[in-house]
């Protein structure tokens, strides 16, 4: 008699969604953060962080609905990667409240601790490197994008060589390197545009982890107070002279597009500043959905 075993691998779920036991759980589900390993900071990679309640350096207020929150300290994030040639350990997966993604704390040969952002795959005992030369093309290790081939996928990419990583930054994002040549390399970034970088600029191979973060539900107004969010009052609730859709009889925007209290178009408007030289350097401008038209 043949007995067949079917043999089952338990896969963890990301996101736990709890049954509806108060309205509050009803629509809220949860981040697990399974790829986390390590639960405690480093101090001496921590910094303190203060507040701003959406106020600028002159007390003034420039963004709304800012205020409050959990308190947080900031961790220290190596952007550069600029310690070359030298093999550093993942001693592991930490928790980062300050960013969607993950970061990961490395143990140099030297002893020398520094927290990089973690891509999706890295763990605990891998060892990483960072080079100005070519190095294996693998998750996590970081070099100039002429030494990458084409076809992969970076994150933390520098504009400029030698200022740090500026895109691809948030959990789950990446951008794909299509093509070198001369002294620029083509990049298509995750909101669909396509720009032209350096060779020079360095760049960390693979996709930042955490993607479920995007399905996170927060379910309850007491969630967004805890992010620091405040409520939000509508526009059209307004007065004239405090919005764009204040005022007028009823419920009216006045028959202009929605837009935010600074007049700037709520559904895709350009916020970019015309006339910068990094202009020759995009080929293809994002794409932006407006009144449920493509808009490239």
């Amino acid at each position: 008699m043949l007995v067949h075993l079917k043999l089952r691998t338990e896969i963890p779920m990301a996101i736990r969604i709890y049954k509806p036991t108060t309205p509050g759980r009803r629509n809220a589900s949860v981040n697990l953060h399974v790829e986390v390993t390590k639960r405690t900071p480093e101090k001496s990679l921590l910094a303190p962080l203060s507040k701003t309640g959406g106020r600028n350096n002159q007390g003034k207020k420039t963004v709304r609905g800012r205020g409050g929150g959990h308190k947080r300290r900031y961790r220290r994030i190596d952007f550069r990667r600029t310690k070359d040639d030298m093999n550093a350990v993942v001693v592991g997966v930490e928790y980062d409240p300050n960013r969607s993604c993950h970061i990961a704390l490395l143990k140099y040969e030297d002893g020398t601790l520094r927290y990089i952002l973690a891509p999706k795959g890295v763990t605990d005992g891998d060892v990483l490197v960072s080079s100005a030369d070519a190095v294996e093309p693998k998750p996590g290790n970081c070099m100039p994008v002429k030494h990458i081939p084409t076809g992969l996928v970076l994150h933390n990419v520098e504009l400029e060589p030698g200022r740090g990583g500026k895109i691809c930054r948030s959990a789950g994002v990446g951008a794909r390197l299509t093509n070198k040549e001369g002294r620029w390399a083509t990049i298509v970034l995750p909101s669909g545009e396509i720009r032209q970088i350096s060779m020079e600029c360095r760049a960390s191979v693979g996709v930042l982890g955490n993607s479920d973060h995007s399905n996170v539900k927060l379910g309850k107004a007491g969630r967004a107070r805890w992010l620091g969010r405040r409520p939000t009052t509508r526009g059209v609730a307004m007065s004239h002279h405090c919005h764009p859709h204040g005022g007028g009889d009823g419920k009216s925007k006045g028959g202009r597009e929605p837009s935010n209290a600074a007049g700037t178009g709520a559904k895709g408007g350009r916020t970019r500043q015309r006339g910068k030289s990094s202009d020759a350097r995009i080929i293809r401008r994002r794409k932006s959905v407006r009144y449920g038209q493509l808009k490239i």
